[in-house]
């Protein structure tokens, strides 16, 4: 079966979402099946996903996707590279996906993968350091080095989602894996095209407005159930107390474990928490020039969770978190072509070797600190990711194993 592997947040799931998964099946068939490897409870922008990770995986298997893997938190709070490694690692450990599809802002392959193979062999890293000493940031010095090699090529690395996509390839790259990449053209460019924004879902939700006209009907559905639950939204405002008491309780030392926590940067960001009354205060207090803005977020994310530098972005398991009718022969196909332990029950969990078991008991206890953010108080209880199944196409939110 031909499966095309997709890297993704859903955070939430929007029109955008849809497009790219339809039009994935109009550039390879319409039979091809599609893998997500998906954020947690946690994304890449540095923060709290607006819903938890069972609701969002069934919002995609109802829009399309067959099946939804989880990526662990550590992945996910990573930089572009770091967050591109660590998915790819995933589809590539699932060992059924034969295309790697991802959206960008221009379809000329060869441009990306020519500017994947500068940044794998070092050849800019020189200009980069050199750039990086004037003050610029990593990302403005990258793009130029670039440029000095590649010319006006290099100003795909300009947009977020090429950026994205040439990590991507440097990971397919460094990793050796069989995944063909496939760029899917974002209808209306950026992030912002037609609408179809994550940022403008979230907005709407987090403040009460019309969220409805930006999301297709059936991940609607789950989106409402979610909000009638007191399950979401959730956001940095309502988990802000329980992360500054984590950030105030450590120490100068344990900031400089944090990951990316290079060139004093744990250091700045631990004055920034001595003398901030609110998250907001400690990002603008640790900004510069040179470090962008979700940078720090991650870090903060990854202090209050208790992620150090390094941990936790191999896959030591597959956990899945929805499935419709072709993801679950998929699954039967990932059994015999995995080496890792493939998680479809909870309690399976208990099962794992050590290593993985204690992965899992980690990204159990992330849940339980996530699910503070809930609206709902009653919604708040620790233990969820130890009794929630994967969702079935046509299901929605998490379900209980007893029920």
């Amino acid at each position: 079966m031909r499966a095309a592997g997709i890297i993704c947040e859903y955070d939430p799931f929007h029109l955008g979402h849809r497009y790219q998964i339809g039009r994935v099946r109009q550039l390879l068939g319409p039979d091809t099946a599609v893998v997500c490897a998906m954020s947690g409870n946690f994304v890449q922008r540095g923060g709290p996903a607006v819903m938890n990770k069972f609701a969002r995986a069934a919002a995609a298997a109802a829009e399309g996707a067959d099946l939804v893997l989880e990526l662990p938190a550590a992945v996910s709070l990573s930089s572009a590279e770091g967050f591109a490694s660590g998915a790819v690692a995933v589809l590539a450990a699932a060992g059924v996906c034969t295309h790697l599809c991802f959206g960008t802002e221009t379809e000329d392959l060869a441009s990306l993968t020519r500017l994947a193979e500068i940044l794998c062999s070092g050849e800019a890293d020189g200009g980069i350091r050199t750039l990086m000493k004037t003050g610029v940031s990593y990302a403005e010095a990258r793009q130029e080095a670039v440029r000095r090699i590649a010319g006006d090529s290099a100003d795909v690395l300009s947009s977020p989602n090429n950026i994205l996509g040439v990590e991507y390839l440097k990971a397919v790259r460094r990793q050796n894996v069989p995944l063909e990449p496939v760029p899917v053209l974002r209808s209306g460019g950026g992030h912002g095209g037609n609408g179809w924004s994550g940022s403008a879902v979230r907005a709407a939700l987090l403040s009460g407005g019309n969220w409805k006209e930006l999301v297709p009907e059936l991940a609607g559905a789950v989106i409402r159930e979610e909000l009638d639950a007191g399950r979401a939204p959730v956001s940095w405002a309502s988990l802000e107390q329980a992360a500054l008491y984590r950030l105030r309780s450590m120490s100068r030392y344990e900031f400089s474990g944090l990951p990316d926590a290079t060139e004093g940067l744990g250091d700045r960001l631990w004055k920034a928490v001595r003398r901030a009354d609110t998250l907001e205060q400690v990002l603008e207090l640790a900004k510069t020039r040179r470090y962008a803005m979700s940078r720090l977020r991650r870090m903060v994310a990854c202090a209050w969770l208790g992620i150090r530098s390094g941990e936790g972005r191999e896959p030591l398991y597959l956990r899945v978190l929805a499935a419709g009718e072709r993801g679950r022969t998929l699954l039967a196909e990932m059994r015999t072509a995995t080496s890792l332990p493939v998680l479809v029950r909870s309690d399976e969990a208990k099962k794992l070797p050590a290593g993985a078991r204690a992965a899992f008991e980690r990204e159990a206890g992330y849940t339980d600190l996530y699910v503070l953010g809930y609206p709902a108080a009653g919604q708040r209880s620790c233990g969820s990711d130890w009794t929630a199944r994967p969702v079935r196409s046509g299901e929605n939110g998490p379900r209980d194993e007893e029920g």
